[in-house]
This record gives structure tokens, sequence and C-alpha cells, in this order.
């Protein structure tokens, strides 16, 4: 993991390079989350990596070096609410425009994980499987999950009968079992269970 987009897009004159990415495209309760990150060039933070390959220990550790690091970052969810009334697209560009505007420095260009651009106000340049190439993207990635994921412990909280501790609100087997015997909660996205509401 290097800072070789970073570098590049400042070696082409932009000055301030930030890293989106996002977590809870796929489930099917609870909000979207997108994270903005800048780092400081060649900040060394061992283990960075595409959120998804860490374990959950490791993901916790690194999102407190990460946001101590950080010169600045940003956090951003959109509820199933939203991302019922806009779609799940639209719900996540949102999240990302929001976490980059939420930045205390304004960044010049951002590298934003995927081949989709949210529509930002600065220089936006796509890059797929970004969160294992860039360390600013990889470092969003980390920020997004982690706070996704403390929110589904919440949401465990809340509604119990759902083990949302478990499966995080993606489509496995026992949240389908749980929706089967509980029926949806306000947390659930309507428009992802449209067959199971026979809507």
């Amino acid at each position: 993991m290097t800072y070789e987009y970073e570098k590049q897009a400042m070696a082409e004159g932009y000055k301030v390079v930030c890293g989106v990415d996002e977590a809870g495209r796929g489930p099917l309760c609870g909000p979207v989350c997108a994270a903005a990150v800048i780092l400081p060039l060649d900040c060394e933070i061992e283990g960075i990596n595409d959120s998804k390959k860490l374990s959950e220990k490791k993901r916790d550790m690194l999102y407190d070096i990460i946001k101590e690091k950080a010169l600045a970052y940003s956090v951003v969810m959109v509820d199933a609410k939203t991302i019922d009334e806009i779609n799940i697209l639209q719900a996540t560009f949102k999240a990302m425009r929001e976490a980059v505007e939420g930045l205390s420095i304004k960044p010049d260009i951002a590298l934003i994980d995927g081949n989709q651009r949210p529509g930002l106000s600065i220089e936006e340049r796509t890059l797929v499987k970004g969160d294992a190439k860039s360390i600013s993207i990889a470092a969003a990635s980390i920020l997004a999950k982690v706070t996704r994921d403390r929110y589904c412990l919440e949401m465990d909280e809340k509604y119990p009968e759902y083990q949302f501790a478990k499966h995080k609100g993606y489509g496995t087997k026992l949240h389908y079992e749980m929706i089967a015997e509980h029926g949806i909660c306000p947390e659930h996205r309507r428009t992802f269970l449209k067959k199971i509401l026979g809507e």
C-alpha cells in the first residue's frame, strides 16, 4: 500500500488529496456510510489495507491510528429511509459528497474507490479496487466500515431479535430467517425486500 496515486496527483499540480470510500451498499438494513480522509504524505500506518481483508480487531486498531494521524477526516451515514427514497447508488453518492464537504481542510482532488463519480465539487478520480491501491482510500474504507459496524451493534441492542451483531445487516440465511419470524423493523431497507414484502 503506497502513496503512488496521491503523489501522481500532486505531481500534476494538485495540493491536497483525499481518499473516499463507502461501506454498506449491500446490506438489507441500516445506513450506507462514506468516509473521506486526508493523510500527511508518507505517513506510515502499518498494516493498512482494504477493510474487507482485515480482521475486526485489526480494523478497530487502525481506526484509532488513522483518526490520530489524519490531517482531516469526515464520516457520514445516510439512513435506510433515504436509501429507499433515492436508491442505494444515489444515497452512496450523497454520503460521499457530504463526507468530502465535511472535511476541515478543503481538498482539491478526491481519489474514489470504484468506477463511478459521486459528483463532487472538486476534481474526481475513480480507482477500481482503490482500497487495495491507494492508502488514502484504504484509510477511508476502514473508517467507513468500523463506523457502520458500530452502528450495527447499536441496532443489535435496539432490535435484539434480529441478531444484527452477527450478520451486520447483510442478507445471510440467519437474517432472512429473523425477518421471516419477526417481520421488518424501521432500519430495514424496504426497496431491498420488495419480494418478501410483496411490494
